[in-house]
């Protein structure tokens, strides 16, 4: 990548007017280092004005910068400008490629908010060898999806192989806790590659796949029982605490995020790990009731997404992108997650993620400008390409986070 000297800016904020967007916008004005370049970017010079009006007097100084992200000139003009790009525009299945691919191509970092199974493997096509010749960290997923599963699942790696218990074996992500509204642009997000899916089989079944964002995926030939566990019911009841469990929403994305983290650093995690995401519901009849009723919740949401007149039902009652709940609604949401693992040592190690902020709004807020930030301002970075959290900031994030208020922490434990 070109040295800070040979860019007009060092970051550049795109999609600032959006509700997202908006939250991104004040906290890298309150955290960004003095001196920072950088640009706020949207469709309308009137809606970022007023967002830079809203901001602290030190971003007075940021320019304002008008693109439409399907111009594809407009974006490769504007990756050229500058170091590092952060981007709230969803759905990226719509309007994401030409910005990822003017990024790869003009050696400019970047991360985003996707949780789009079909983007991603896109953009790995496009623009993963683009992005590698050029130096450029192309890093999906900077939010809630999927940064706490995937550092989570890193950490509790890393916590293992510093006590020499070996690779993971399995690891299982527990949402411990978990109050906030659902996002609007995680909704849009979904009804957008439900609507890719809906005519073509191909692409149903890649969003569906453990290994879709893998190219080497293990040792046995693509598309057999690859590190195939147990078949398991919609909802389960852990064998330890007793406590009932129903797969968590996001967990067929951020499975596929870690998995593809454990290929990109050469297996660390062995090629035979097994990962999987659950909500514990609690013990007995009302623990099993509850697991039950947000199994099929979940099913029903994701069902009614994929046909269009219940789409356009749902239409009705769920968030629009760039909607969200107000700061008093928002200041009392929090998540916990927590990853427990096993080794080939035989041991458990536990890794915990955890922040008082609303998962889908201001705390991924502060897991995307914490992102953006460390390509911009640290020099620990990992490998280039179309690459994950965990790959690109794994040696940076965690930290950046903890001085956030977030809890980042792994080592052992007994399951028991």
């Amino acid at each position: 990548m070109d040295d800070a000297t040979d860019r007009e800016l060092d970051l550049v904020l795109v999609g600032a007017t959006g509700f997202v967007g908006r939250l991104t916008a004040a906290e890298l004005a309150e955290h960004a280092p003095a001196g920072l370049r950088i640009g706020l970017a949207g469709r309308s010079a009137d809606r970022l004005a007023a967002v830079r009006a809203e901001l602290p007097e030190r971003a007075g100084d940021w320019r304002s910068i008008v693109v439409d992200t399907l111009d594809e000139a407009a974006v490769t003009a504007l990756a050229e400008r500058t170091r590092v790009v952060v981007s709230t525009v969803g759905p990226y299945l719509r309007y994401g490629l030409a910005l990822v691919l003017a990024c790869a191509r003009a050696g400019t970092h970047y991360a985003d908010l996707t949780g789009e199974t079909l983007f991603v493997r896109r953009s790995i096509d496009a623009a993963h060898d683009l992005a590698r010749a050029g130096g450029a960290r192309i890093v999906h997923s900077c939010g809630f999806d999927s940064i706490p599963s995937d550092l989570g699942v890193g950490l509790a790696a890393r916590a293992a192989a510093e006590q020499g218990a070996g690779e993971l074996v399995s690891a299982v992500l527990h949402v411990r806790r978990l109050r906030g509204g659902i996002s609007g642009g995680t909704i849009d997000s979904l009804r957008q590659q439900l609507i890719e899916s809906e005519h073509d089989p191909a692409a149903r079944r890649l969003a569906g796949e453990r290994w879709a964002l893998v190219d080497e995926p293990s040792s046995r030939p693509y598309g057999s029982a690859r590190g195939s566990r147990r078949p398991r019911l919609p909802l389960d009841r852990d064998e330890q605490t007793g406590s009932w469990q129903a797969p968590f929403v996001m967990g067929t994305y951020n499975r596929q995020i870690v998995h593809r983290t454990n290929a990109l650093a050469g297996w660390p995690y062995g090629r035979e790990f097994g990962y999987r995401e659950v909500v514990d519901t609690g013990r007995g009849p009302r623990g099993a009731v509850t697991a039950a009723a947000l199994a099929l919740g979940t099913g029903a949401l994701v069902g009614g997404m994929a046909f269009r007149p219940s789409r356009l039902l749902l239409d009705r009652v769920l968030p629009s992108p760039g909607q969200g709940p107000d700061e008093r609604r928002r200041a009392a949401g929090a998540f916990a997650v927590e990853v427990h693992a096993r080794t080939t040592g035989g041991t458990s190690v536990r890794a915990t993620v955890a922040a008082d902020k609303d998962p889908g709004y201001d705390g991924t807020a502060v897991m995307l400008a914490a992102s953006g930030l460390s390509l911009a301002v640290d020099t620990d970075l990992g490998q280039a390409g179309v690459v994950t959290p965990m790959i690109a900031l794994g040696a940076t994030l965690p930290g950046r986070l903890r001085d956030r208020g977030f809890t980042v922490i792994a080592g052992p434990f007994d399951p028991r």
